[in-house]
């Protein structure tokens, strides 16, 4: 990710008529959107699989569609999300707000806003897989919090949390989603 907010170069490989391997795309990723309830908040799909295992082609553009927090079903998503830092502008946010902030990325269902708790706490169906690129950001779950810095890696299963930057800096990480299926006996 650049300089510029949400721009990220996006390279991809495919074949030819002979089956050799060529450079398909070298321009910037068209996904980014930002989001209405969250400043400095900017997410950038680089790319979505729709099925595991996944088909190798030179289809179209897998992230030219409505945006979805999750991944398809049996799918992944992979996306880089700048996390603006947190401001007086968190502290009034309700219930409303946070189902409007995860509307905008396709889904309200995922919030589980309680007052008192960090006001875009979610939860998703999914394994995550999240390294931060640049900046520090807390991890905040139920009952505690953790502070991650650059090179720093988490795997989150399906937990109640959300991202706190508290740093007055920009936070970028990269987030691969892999479906999932609850199993929590």
């Amino acid at each position: 990710m650049n300089k510029q907010q949400g721009i990220v170069r996006r390279i991809v490989t495919g074949h030819d008529a002979d089956g050799k391997a060529i450079f398909t795309e070298d321009q910037n990723a068209p996904s980014v959107h930002d989001n209405p309830k969250r400043v400095g908040f900017h997410l950038t799909n680089l790319w979505i699989t729709d099925e595991t295992p996944a088909k190798i082609n030179n289809g179209p553009d897998p992230t030219n569609r409505p945006l979805e927090l999750t991944p398809p079903r049996n799918g992944t998503v992979i996306r880089i999300i700048e996390f603006g830092p947190e401001g007086a502008w968190t502290q009034n946010l309700n219930a409303s707000d946070a189902k409007i902030a995860f509307g905008a990325l396709g889904t309200e269902k995922a919030s589980t806003f309680q007052e008192g708790g960090h006001p875009f706490m979610h939860r998703t169906e999914t394994v995550d897989y999240a390294l931060v690129l640049e900046g520090e950001i807390y991890i905040v779950l139920d009952k505690e919090e953790k502070l991650m810095k650059q090179g720093d890696f988490l795997v989150e299963r399906g937990t109640n949390h959300a991202w706190s930057n508290r740093s007055g800096k920009p936070c970028k990480i990269l987030f691969v989603l892999i479906d999932g299926k609850f199993d929590l006996g």
